[in-house]
C-alpha cells in the first residue's frame, strides 16, 4: 500500500492567510468599539458609584454641569477632549483597516 502525499493549505494555513485578512475590518471596529464603551458607559456607572472620588470621567462631567448651578462648561470642555483623544487616536491608528475592508470586497481575482 503505497502512502498519499496530500498538498494544499492546512486548517492553520488556511486561517492566517486567508479568513484573518477577510477579517482584519471587522476585528478593528470591535476593538475600537470595545474601548469607547468604557468612556461612554455613563448608565451603569451613575447608578453604582456613589462616591464623588470614584467617579468616572463621563459621570464627573455630567455632575459638573448638572448641579443646581453647574456653570463650569470651561472644564466640561477640557473633560471632553480627554475623552476624545484616546478614543480619536486609536481611530486613527486603526483607519488603515477600515479601508482596506471597504476595498477588500470590491475586487475580483
Amino acid at each position: 500500500m503505497s502512502r498519499q502525499k496530500f498538498y494544499g493549505a492546512g486548517n492553520f494555513r488556511i486561517f492566517f492567510q486567508i479568513v484573518m485578512p477577510l477579517a482584519k475590518t471587522i476585528i478593528a471596529v470591535v476593538a475600537l468599539f470595545a474601548f469607547i464603551a468604557p468612556f461612554a458607559d455613563f448608565i451603569i456607572a451613575s447608578l453604582l458609584i456613589r462616591k464623588e472620588k470614584n467617579y468616572t470621567l463621563v459621570v464627573g462631567l455630567y455632575d459638573l454641569v448638572a448641579k443646581q448651578f453647574g456653570n463650569e462648561f470651561t472644564t466640561f470642555a477640557a473633560g471632553a477632549v480627554l475623552i476624545a483623544i484616546p478614543i480619536a487616536i486609536l481611530f486613527l491608528s486603526c483607519q488603515r483597516f477600515f479601508v482596506s475592508g471597504l476595498t477588500a470586497g470590491g475586487t475580483k481575482g
